[in-house]
């Protein structure tokens, strides 16, 4: 039951953690490595991947963690990497087209993530932009107009 405690923490706290980092670390000081995503890729790999690299490290540090007598932690671990693997689908590939995907998800909501995400890269530099949210889109406000995707905290 701990363990999927952790897991069901991981998810959320994840989108969060991306959601800031994106905001303010990559639009931010280390804009030097996310600028790649923001330019047109040239082959397989982009700077920006460095940030898959570093969270899928710290998700392998809980689990191994966890594995040694803190189930919590391994459970976190886990749901980091589910996050990670829901990134990777939605983001890389139904909003980027990675791996040979194209064109628009049939589905409402995740066609709500890649707009989002479309009107997000409709600036390619630091500052100016908006959408920083990655998995979690809100649909429309009180008064029916669409809500700014990322803009607000999940």
């Amino acid at each position: 039951m701990v363990i999927l405690a952790g897991i069901l923490a991981g998810l959320p706290v994840m989108e969060w953690i991306a959601w800031a980092a994106h905001k303010w670390i990559m639009h931010g000081p280390l804009w030097i490595l996310h600028r790649s995503h923001h330019r047109e890729r040239r082959g397989a790999w982009e700077a920006n991947d460095a940030f898959g690299l570093f969270f899928s490290g710290v998700s392998i540090l809980f689990i191994l963690r966890g594995v040694h007598g803190h189930p919590f932690q391994l459970g976190f671990g886990i749901g980091m990497a589910l996050y990670g693997l829901a990134y990777l689908i939605v983001h890389d590939v139904l909003a980027h087209g990675r791996f040979g995907r194209r064109g628009m998800p049939k589905h409402a909501y995740l066609r709500r993530l890649v707009r989002a995400h479309r009107v997000h890269h409709s600036r390619d530099e630091a500052d100016g932009t908006r959408n920083f949210g990655f998995l979690w889109a809100p649909g429309k406000t009180k008064s029916g107009t669409p809500a700014p995707c990322g803009t607000l905290m999940p």
